[in-house]
């Protein structure tokens, strides 16, 4: 049965990708996600229905506008895809429950967080706020208890006291974003976070081998990490814990 949901779940999941690019897009820049239509970046021409269709339109376009040829950053299919999967992940993972729901609220803020960081170095706080507060209570309803309540303040306080010690290395939009982890993954959000911190050392090391002690200067987007953490804690966190505990 969970297959089946989550077959179903890869068109609107792709559309519902596509409106998240849209949110990546404007929400940076303070502009309204609803009006006016989707526009070329460059020369302004409205994109026309047939040319929004989710990688469809991408892959006929050959990556460009179809009126000047600027070319269309891969980002664009790689949200609508992404956001595609980790929906269809969730059904399929927990079935049609609130933990279903609570996860793919967590997944969409995700999937945007990573890309707003990545083209503008922003975490922005009218996603990822609003996402805690609605997963926060679907975790809570679904498995009543303090527990998601606790992991979202440790998991935060965590990030908290690493930016007051390294403040330009950690941005406080990490912390709000660690707020929403432990509301999520309660405590499997420690898996979360080592593995975000692991994965960040490997363009740390480059950045320093390429730059030296220059490197020290040049910050390094920290969500998306934060964001395959999660997602690896989302799926897997409880037998990556097990199997842990058990080498004990």
């Amino acid at each position: 049965m969970g297959a089946v949901l989550a077959a179903f779940a890869v068109l609107p999941g792709l559309a519902v990708g596509s409106f998240l690019n849209v949110v990546a897009a404007r929400l940076p820049e303070r502009r309204s996600i609803m009006f006016p239509r989707s526009a070329c970046g460059t020369c302004r021409t409205p994109i026309a229905w047939y040319d929004n269709v989710p990688v469809v339109s991408y892959l006929v376009l050959r990556g460009r506008c179809r009126t000047c040829g600027t070319r269309i950053g891969l980002i664009y299919p790689a949200v609508e895809v992404t956001t595609a999967a980790l929906l269809a992940g969730c059904l399929l993972a927990f079935g049609l429950s609130l933990h279903a729901a609570a996860a793919a609220v967590f997944c969409a803020a995700l999937v945007v967080v990573t890309a707003t960081d990545l083209t503008h170095r922003i975490v922005p706080n009218r996603v990822v706020l609003p996402a805690a507060v609605v997963v926060l209570a679907l975790m809570t309803v679904a498995e009543p208890g303090p527990q998601w309540a606790i992991a979202a303040a440790a998991a935060s306080g965590f990030l908290l006291a690493a930016a007051l010690a390294y403040p330009s290395g950690m941005g406080m939009g990490d912390v709000k974003l660690a707020l929403l982890m432990g509301a999520a993954l309660g405590r499997t959000v420690s898996v979360a976070l080592m593995l975000a911190m692991v994965t960040a050392l490997v363009p740390a090391v480059v950045l320093l081998a390429r730059h030296g002690s220059r490197a020290r200067k040049m910050a390094i987007p920290f969500a998306p990490f934060l964001a395959f953490g999660s997602v690896v804690a989302l799926f897997a966190g409880g037998a990556l814990v097990h199997a842990y505990l058990s080498l004990f």
